[in-house]
């Protein structure tokens, strides 16, 4: 018995040597950076300057900033002229970063102005000479590839945070397979795979994902792949087409909303939660909290905008000859009548005005004039594959694909 605890003891120890290792580890990275920022970055000593790092407050503009270094008018007007040809001053945003190097001195003179538009990129402007000395500098990036599998234990967005991935994995996703899979209709214990790369700066920092190799998706029983394949190399445009080389774009999406539910489908009888009484209808509801974007699900032209005591804030689209969208219960309207809209645009935000019990949109969808069950239609797809890149396509993806269905066991 006493060897037995010893062994437990032992075994909880390593346990917890290596979760603290783990933690140490990250934290070592997180330190090494912020000492290494302490000490140099931008090409700089900072040991040779008092530093001064801050973020863009609302209100500011580079020339306040500036201003607050007893600069002067006229030498701020000399410096934007100056960098004119390498920095618009007048881009300059809230929080973004933004850090000075001072002279040691008694006069503490601004001697260099760094500006932080993002991660990945810092201008310098140099004012220790006469003429000011301005230039763009990326940061050195490196990729590192990821490939996952598992199946869903919640939303998509919980079971890819779960597994260690950028909450962005989702979004881009999500908006590959908008046309193919309605993500509302995701079960759990659905399997995926997504073969991806990782962003890192300076080798340690991470960045988020840069690109999507492959995936697959379990939906309704089937296995949905999805691979970016350039058609055109000239123009260098992504297409996402599955394992066959159809195209995974159709003229409509599959909802206005994303990660929503539907709570009340098309019906010719529906007992209405307001009125209290059976009655037709001739759409799709689905809720959201109150200000969800809210996208039309294929381009055209904005047909009509409006209110009714029924329909609330609403907006009707024109999409061609045979199909129109209408959305309903809007807290706003974002669109004018006679405007064009792009597949995917936001087009209004979700509310409960007219007649609603809560927030959410009330799809609605026109073939040839009549009122038709979007769910249940046979949709027209995208643009196909050329016939003369299918060789090259199934070329390139037979490796990726032979390696998510390994890993998925398919």
């Amino acid at each position: 018995m006493k060897y037995f605890l010893i062994i437990i003891i032992a075994l909880t120890l390593v346990v917890s040597c290596k979760k603290t290792d783990s933690k140490t580890v990250k934290k070592q990275l997180v330190d090494k950076q912020k000492q290494k920022k302490d000490n140099s970055d931008f090409g700089f000593n900072f040991s040779d300057f008092n530093v001064v790092q801050d973020t863009v407050k609302k209100g500011d503009t580079f020339g306040t900033i500036i201003n607050g270094q007893n600069i002067g008018d006229r030498k701020i007007y000399e410096i934007v002229n100056e960098i004119k040809d390498t920095f618009d001053v007048r881009v300059i945003r809230p929080d973004k970063a933004f850090t000075m190097l001072r002279s040691k001195d008694k006069t503490n003179k601004l001697q260099v102005f760094v500006y932080e538009p993002n991660d990945l990129m810092y201008y310098v402007f140099d004012l220790r000479d006469s003429a000011v000395v301005a230039y763009k500098k990326l940061r050195p990036v490196t990729y590192k590839r990821r490939v996952i599998t598992g199946v869903l234990k919640g939303s998509l967005s919980e079971t890819l945070s779960n597994s260690g991935v950028d909450a962005n994995l989702a979004s881009q996703i999500t908006k590959i397979y908008s046309w193919s899979i309605d993500f509302f209709k995701l079960k759990k214990g659905d399997r995926f795979g997504i073969a991806f790369n990782e962003r890192y700066i300076n080798d340690s920092i991470y960045n988020g994902v840069s690109n999507i190799e492959g995936a697959f998706f379990e939906y309704k029983g089937k296995i949905m792949y999805a691979f970016p394949f350039v058609q055109n190399e000239a123009s260098g445009k992504v297409d996402y087409y599955d394992e066959e080389g159809k195209t995974m774009k159709n003229l409509f999406l599959k909802s206005p909303i994303k990660f929503s539910r539907i709570t009340s489908r098309f019906t010719m009888n529906r007992f209405h939660p307001v009125q209290h009484r059976w009655k037709a209808h001739k759409g799709t509801d689905y809720a959201a909290p109150t200000g969800t974007p809210i996208m039309t699900t294929a381009a055209g032209v904005v047909e009509t905008t409006g209110y009714t005591a029924g329909n609330g804030n609403f907006v009707k689209v024109k999409h061609n000859g045979t199909y129109s969208t209408q959305y309903l219960h809007m807290s706003k309207i974002l669109v004018r009548r006679g405007q064009h809209v792009n597949q995917g645009d936001v087009i209004g935000r979700v509310g409960s005005t007219g007649l609603a019990s809560g927030p959410h949109v009330c799809y609605r969808f026109w073939k040839n004039g009549v009122q038709v069950d979007a769910l249940k239609l046979k949709l027209p797809t995208g643009t196909p594959m050329e016939s003369r890149n299918k060789a090259r396509f199934l070329s390139v993806i037979e490796p990726l694909k032979r390696e998510l269905d390994s890993i998925g066991n398919l």
